[in-house]
């Protein structure tokens, strides 16, 4: 992509009338950045082009362009570390006539438990056991859907095995195996369709929305999550919490995306609507094998604190985290408290704001708190990372409790 980004930011610059200087400045960047990309250097943080976009008056996706694939100069450990998780969710085709279930009818309500046990060990950062028995569960419910070939039990059948697709995906994207990830979301959206359950489907939906701005395709995750919020918008009349929060958390996908994109107005329009959601909840509700997390005030109020670090406002980050009612632990105890995941991703978003405002000491308090309630979390990271070498550069010596977060995250031996 190097070639074409240098080529795109060229481009966009000059009918700008800018000069390299002139845009780096009104970015908030040094001249440096936009040197090194139009020249096509590897390793642009996603947060530069955020913001030499915005001052092109472009969308970032429009920055960005495919390029040939650069030679891999290592073996990745997980293409062994995760071979029966691949073998059991893409197996190999053939032309032979599928043989018959093996074993005894299955149960499906064993398989539902089961998946939602593993999406209790999801969400409470352990990814070895999930790992080791995600084969094992991806393998049942396609032998459930393979037995129940017809009716309503094979309906409930394709459903349990689209939740278990569903966890397979945030799991894989969670470890950026992407590619990975994307066959196992895209199975569970299929699988819910074909069941004819929008609201699952919805799940799904919002699984891949979230992959989709890992990598970058910040057009196609807003675009799906919107179109499917037309689908599963809640009815005044009969819309229960997990209506809400199966259409909020589309909504808080499809800000992200928008933010990311250099579309501020959208995402300030779809951060109002999850917040319209999350004040018809009320209180913190969760459903993990609906919409996967927890939904509500302290959810959307988190959430929209991404903006202004995609926006590059540190400052106020730092500011409505002490502020804002519904990011105080003692709203929480009153309205209930966010996902492990998303309270993690927030503490991340501080410990960035932190060290941007000039307080490293305050980021490296927060980053050194992820690494101890989260350490599996918190190393598949890659702004983890980001954020401790910028405190590293603010810091003549290293303390010893720094050097084992660094080494935690791999960039010291």
């Amino acid at each position: 992509m190097s070639d074409e980004l240098a080529d795109n930011l060229r481009k966009y610059r000059r009918a700008r009338g800018l000069s390299q200087e002139e845009l780096a400045h009104r970015a908030g960047l040094s001249v440096g950045p936009v040197r090194r990309v139009e020249q096509g250097s590897d390793g642009v943080r996603m947060e530069t082009l955020h913001a030499l976009a915005r001052v092109l008056g472009v969308k970032t996706s429009d920055l960005m362009a495919a390029g040939p694939p650069r030679p891999i100069q290592h073996e990745d450990p997980n293409s062994q570390n995760l071979r029966e998780l691949r073998i059991a969710l893409t197996p190999a085709p053939s032309l032979a006539p599928a043989g018959p279930p093996i074993g005894d009818e299955p149960n499906l309500r064993a398989l539902r438990r089961m998946t939602h046990d593993q999406s209790v060990l999801y969400f409470g950062d352990s990814y070895e056991s999930i790992a080791a028995d995600l084969p094992t569960l991806i393998r049942a419910a396609n032998n459930a859907v393979a037995y129940y070939d017809s009716g309503e039990e094979h309906a409930n059948a394709l459903v349990e095995r689209s939740r278990v697709l569903n966890l397979t995906g945030r799991y894989l994207t969670q470890i950026r195996q992407f590619d990975l990830a994307h066959v196992a979301a895209r199975g569970a959206i299929e699988d819910a369709k074909a069941a004819g359950n929008d609201l699952v489907a919805a799940s799904g939906v919002g699984g891949m929305c979230w992959l989709l701005v890992r990598t970058e395709r910040f057009d196609e995750a807003e675009d799906i999550a919107v179109a499917t919020m037309d689908i599963v918008e809640p009815r005044i009349a009969g819309a229960t919490d997990d209506d809400y929060s199966t259409w909020g958390g589309l909504a808080m996908e499809a800000a992200a995306a928008a933010m990311r994109n250099n579309r501020p107005k959208e995402a300030k329009a779809l951060r109002k609507a999850a917040g319209t959601a999350a004040k018809a909840v009320g209180k913190t509700h969760k459903n993990l094998l609906r919409h996967w997390s927890r939904f509500g005030p302290v959810t959307a109020a988190m959430k929209e604190l991404e903006d202004y670090m995609i926006a590059g406002d540190a400052r106020s980050v730092v500011r409505k985290s002490r502020d804002e009612p519904a990011l105080q632990p003692a709203t929480w105890e009153r309205l209930g408290g966010p996902s492990t995941n998303d309270g993690n991703r927030y503490r991340l978003d501080l410990a960035r704001a932190y060290v941007r405002s000039g307080d490293p000491t305050a980021a490296m308090e927060e980053l050194t708190r992820l690494a101890g309630i989260a350490p599996e979390w918190f190393r598949h990271q890659s702004s983890a990372a980001a954020t401790f070498e910028e405190v590293v550069k603010k810091r003549r010596t290293l303390t010893t409790e720094m050097r084992e977060v660094g080494t935690h995250l791999g960039l010291y031996p």
